[in-house]
Protein backbone atom coordinates (compact mmCIF):
# COMPACT_ATOMS: atom_id res chain seq x y z
CA UNK A 1 0.00 0.00 0.00
CA UNK A 2 1.00 3.53 -0.80
CA UNK A 3 2.05 5.39 2.52
CA UNK A 4 0.74 9.19 2.04
CA UNK A 5 1.93 11.67 4.13
CA UNK A 6 0.26 14.77 4.22
CA UNK A 7 2.24 18.04 5.94
CA UNK A 8 1.63 21.75 6.31
CA UNK A 9 -1.89 23.89 5.65
CA UNK A 10 -4.60 22.09 7.17
CA UNK A 11 -2.09 20.55 10.04
CA UNK A 12 -1.01 21.52 13.22
CA UNK A 13 2.29 22.93 13.32
CA UNK A 14 4.86 20.18 13.55
CA UNK A 15 2.08 17.23 13.26
CA UNK A 16 1.45 15.38 9.78
CA UNK A 17 -2.94 15.72 8.70
CA UNK A 18 -2.95 12.38 9.36
CA UNK A 19 -2.56 12.88 12.68
CA UNK A 20 -5.51 14.59 13.11
CA UNK A 21 -8.06 12.84 10.88
CA UNK A 22 -10.56 13.74 9.41
CA UNK A 23 -9.20 17.13 7.53
CA UNK A 24 -9.11 19.09 4.71
CA UNK A 25 -5.99 19.94 2.83
CA UNK A 26 -6.83 23.73 1.07
CA UNK A 27 -10.39 22.24 0.96
CA UNK A 28 -9.64 18.85 -0.58
CA UNK A 29 -10.31 15.59 1.84
CA UNK A 30 -7.44 13.92 2.87
CA UNK A 31 -8.31 10.82 1.39
CA UNK A 32 -8.27 12.54 -2.54
CA UNK A 33 -4.71 13.81 -1.57
CA UNK A 34 -4.38 9.79 -1.14
CA UNK A 35 -6.31 8.62 -3.98
CA UNK A 36 -5.00 10.93 -6.37
CA UNK A 37 -1.11 10.09 -5.17
CA UNK A 38 -1.94 6.17 -5.47
CA UNK A 39 -3.62 7.04 -8.89
CA UNK A 40 -0.38 8.17 -10.11
CA UNK A 41 1.85 5.84 -8.30
CA UNK A 42 0.04 2.61 -10.23
CA UNK A 43 0.29 4.15 -12.82
CA UNK A 44 4.26 3.77 -13.21
CA UNK A 45 3.06 0.05 -11.60
CA UNK A 46 4.32 1.65 -8.15
CA UNK A 47 1.58 0.07 -5.61
CA UNK A 48 3.58 0.28 -2.20
CA UNK A 49 5.82 2.95 -0.87
CA UNK A 50 5.79 5.83 0.89
CA UNK A 51 5.64 9.88 -0.10
CA UNK A 52 5.25 12.81 1.79
CA UNK A 53 3.45 15.94 0.19
CA UNK A 54 3.84 19.18 1.76
CA UNK A 55 1.75 21.99 1.55
CA UNK A 56 3.84 25.54 1.97
CA UNK A 57 3.42 29.21 1.53
CA UNK A 58 5.19 31.44 -1.39
CA UNK A 59 8.02 32.47 1.01
CA UNK A 60 9.40 28.52 1.40
CA UNK A 61 8.54 27.10 -2.05
CA UNK A 62 10.86 30.17 -3.56
CA UNK A 63 13.57 30.09 -1.10
CA UNK A 64 13.43 25.56 -2.44
CA UNK A 65 12.80 26.58 -5.82
CA UNK A 66 15.85 29.03 -5.62
CA UNK A 67 17.81 26.44 -3.60
CA UNK A 68 17.19 23.28 -5.73
CA UNK A 69 16.59 24.99 -9.18
CA UNK A 70 18.60 28.41 -9.55
CA UNK A 71 15.32 30.25 -9.60
CA UNK A 72 14.50 32.96 -7.17
CA UNK A 73 10.33 32.45 -8.00
CA UNK A 74 7.51 31.13 -6.39
CA UNK A 75 6.33 28.13 -8.70
CA UNK A 76 3.67 25.27 -8.13
CA UNK A 77 4.96 22.18 -7.65
CA UNK A 78 8.65 20.36 -6.65
CA UNK A 79 9.25 17.38 -6.37
CA UNK A 80 12.44 15.60 -4.72
CA UNK A 81 13.09 12.48 -5.44
CA UNK A 82 14.91 9.82 -3.02
CA UNK A 83 18.11 9.46 -5.27
CA UNK A 84 18.60 5.14 -5.33
CA UNK A 85 19.90 3.01 -8.26
CA UNK A 86 16.86 0.57 -7.64
CA UNK A 87 13.92 1.51 -10.16
CA UNK A 88 11.21 3.11 -8.44
CA UNK A 89 8.95 0.01 -8.43
CA UNK A 90 11.22 -1.22 -6.00
CA UNK A 91 11.68 2.11 -3.63
CA UNK A 92 10.26 1.83 -0.10
CA UNK A 93 10.41 5.85 -0.32
CA UNK A 94 9.68 7.36 -2.94
CA UNK A 95 10.69 10.95 -1.89
CA UNK A 96 8.63 14.55 -1.62
CA UNK A 97 6.57 16.49 -3.11
CA UNK A 98 5.92 20.33 -2.13
CA UNK A 99 3.21 22.08 -3.41
CA UNK A 100 2.52 25.85 -3.15
CA UNK A 101 -1.46 26.52 -3.70
CA UNK A 102 -1.07 29.99 -4.48
CA UNK A 103 0.87 29.12 -7.44
CA UNK A 104 -1.77 26.65 -8.80
CA UNK A 105 -4.61 26.67 -10.70
CA UNK A 106 -5.73 23.56 -9.39
CA UNK A 107 -4.26 21.57 -6.79
CA UNK A 108 -5.18 18.27 -7.67
CA UNK A 109 -3.35 18.97 -11.22
CA UNK A 110 -0.28 19.33 -8.65
CA UNK A 111 -0.11 16.16 -6.94
CA UNK A 112 -0.43 14.13 -10.07
CA UNK A 113 2.31 16.82 -11.22
CA UNK A 114 4.33 16.64 -8.81
CA UNK A 115 3.78 12.39 -8.19
CA UNK A 116 4.96 11.92 -11.54
CA UNK A 117 7.91 13.89 -11.38
CA UNK A 118 8.95 11.15 -8.41
CA UNK A 119 8.21 8.25 -11.08
CA UNK A 120 11.25 9.46 -13.12
CA UNK A 121 8.85 11.09 -15.61
CA UNK A 122 10.19 14.87 -16.82
CA UNK A 123 7.88 16.94 -19.50
CA UNK A 124 11.10 19.09 -20.34
CA UNK A 125 12.35 15.60 -21.76
CA UNK A 126 9.46 13.41 -22.62
CA UNK A 127 7.94 13.54 -25.73
CA UNK A 128 4.69 14.64 -23.82
CA UNK A 129 4.16 11.18 -22.25
CA UNK A 130 4.40 12.79 -18.91
CA UNK A 131 1.39 15.65 -19.60
CA UNK A 132 -0.50 12.94 -21.79
CA UNK A 133 -0.42 10.35 -18.33
CA UNK A 134 -1.43 13.55 -15.73
CA UNK A 135 -4.30 14.60 -18.15
CA UNK A 136 -5.35 10.41 -18.50
CA UNK A 137 -5.17 10.60 -14.41
CA UNK A 138 -7.26 13.42 -13.83
CA UNK A 139 -9.92 12.90 -16.22
CA UNK A 140 -10.53 9.44 -14.35
CA UNK A 141 -11.43 11.91 -11.50
CA UNK A 142 -13.81 14.07 -12.81
CA UNK A 143 -17.37 13.62 -12.37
Amino acid sequence: MLEVEVLGVGAPAGRSAAATEPRTVIDLPLEEVRRLSARAAASAGVSDGHVAIEFVDERRISELNARYRGRAEPTDVLSFPVDGTAPVQARRELGDVIICAEHTADVREAIVHGMLHLLEMDHETDGGEMLERQRELLARERP
